[in-house]
């Protein structure tokens, strides 16, 4: 017998506290996961995610704008890559750092230094000023402290000053030449064994590359040197290139066309000719952020394998609810009754093939059965077939149908010798 009880809650309301219980849960491991807890990008920093004066957004957007495949990076994974790695280190970085990372570079891809100058603060709320997120208001420049970590054939001295503009353009590379914005506050490198690509009005260099044995025709070319013999350079190694004025790249610098335009050629350059990924690193800033098994979850690829768990939770929850309130009553495995039992009990020898042990057995009911109807005091297979002869002669004797059922060995046989020996009984009952 089976029942079903009326349950103790509204299914509706508890299906909509599971439903809302398992988004929040869901919500809160992927904004952990993804970060989203943290503090924004667009901090007022001197990187490619801020949109103020010191950032670099603009110089993203325009290479992205002429299809370069650019991409913000807050991993340290990407170190490894073979693309040109852009680092923006603020003024107070780990020199050790970055000469450490800038060593494991020489071999994987180019990479490009932007050095900072600028010490700028995001403009205060109490300033009755128009303003958009990120922007900054400047307050002085000094030269970075971390690049006396710079040894050996990398040793640079920088250099920050003023320009005199009676002396000539603020920048020149070639045939290109232009201003910069803030000719107070010029930073270059007053002496490296590097190679210029871009100098100052006073000589000194504001953009370059060092010359430290690798084989570099493209940048070369672009310095106006002569074609260096490639057996005696290292063809294998990739360029370092230093900007050391951060103006000639950064959003205060990307108003002008021409230093846009520049701004783009160092880029280009950079890459030795070569169609590379362009990868901004944020994490020298402070936005660095490490993957944890939440973050892979939500990831390629591991994001389809998180979608299935997460359909097979709903169809879990859903069986669960299904099943809310009294469970019903299991019914027997074995039902109660003569014909289930006879059934379970033929089904059993039938399985085990042990049909033709029932043949002697099935015999001796029957003789007992058809002794009881002709009421015979001998049950001996002569006896009954002279009873049988004389209440019907046309049937056959009973030692014949029996005999016929012993020997029968096959299913089919033992079926057709014990319905032929019913059929005896079946004429002496009507």
């Amino acid at each position: 017998m089976t029942g079903q009880g009326a349950p103790a809650f509204n299914p509706r309301v508890v299906l909509g506290l599971l439903l809302f219980g398992a988004i929040a849960f869901a919500a809160t491991l992927y904004f952990i996961g993804a970060g989203e807890t943290s503090r924004g990008p667009n901090d007022g920093g001197s990187h490619a995610a801020a949109k103020g004066l010191t950032g670099y957004a603009a110089l993203a957007e325009i290479l992205e704008a002429e299809g370069h495949e650019v991409s913000l990076s807050r991993s340290p994974g990407a170190f490894d890559d073979e693309a040109l790695l852009i680092l923006t280190p603020p003024v107070f970085a780990d020199g050790e750092e970055i000469v450490e990372l800038i060593g494991s570079r020489r071999y994987a891809g180019p990479t490009l230094v932007i050095l900072p100058k600028w010490h700028a603060m995001t403009i205060p709320d109490a300033i009755p000023v128009e303003k958009e997120d990120g922007w900054v208001v400047l307050g002085g420049a000094s030269k970075p402290s971390w690049i006396e970590a710079l040894e050996g054939q990398y040793a640079t001295e920088l250099a920050l000053g003023e320009l005199d503009r009676t002396q000539g353009p603020d920048w020149q590379s070639g045939a290109h030449r232009g201003e910069l914005p803030d000719p107070k506050h010029v930073q270059t490198i007053a002496n490296a064994t590097m190679i210029p690509l871009v100098t100052a009005s006073n000589g000194n260099i504001l953009a370059g590359y060092y010359d430290d044995g690798g084989y570099y025709p493209v940048l070369d070319e672009a310095a106006g040197l002569p074609p260096a013999d490639e057996e005696d350079l290292d063809t294998s190694r990739w360029n370092f290139m230093v900007v050391a004025e951060p103006d000639l790249l950064d959003n205060y610098g990307m108003a002008d066309r021409e230093r846009a335009a520049l701004a783009h050629e160092i880029v280009d350059l950079a890459m030795e000719g070569q169609d590379l990924p362009i990868v901004f690193d944020l994490t020298l800033n402070g936005l660095g952020r490490t993957q944890n098994l939440l973050t892979l979850a939500f990831a390629p690829p591991f994001l389809a394998a998180t979608l299935c768990l997460a359909l097979a939770m709903m169809v879990v929850a859903w069986r669960a609810f299904r099943r809310f309130g009294p469970p019903l009553a299991e019914a027997r495995a074995i039902a109660f009754g003569k014909q289930r039992l006879v059934a379970n009990s033929a089904a059993l020898i039938l399985r085990t093939r042990r049909l033709h042990l029932l043949t002697g057995p099935y015999v001796e009911t029957v003789r007992q059965r058809l002794v009881a109807a002709l009421r015979l005091r001998r049950s001996d297979d002569e006896t009954l077939d002279h009873a049988l002869d004389r209440r019907a002669p046309d049937a056959p004797g009973f030692a014949e149908s029996a005999e016929a059922l012993r020997q029968a060995t096959r299913p089919n046989e033992i079926l057709r010798a014990a319905s032929a020996l019913k059929s005896l009984e079946r004429k002496l009952i009507r």
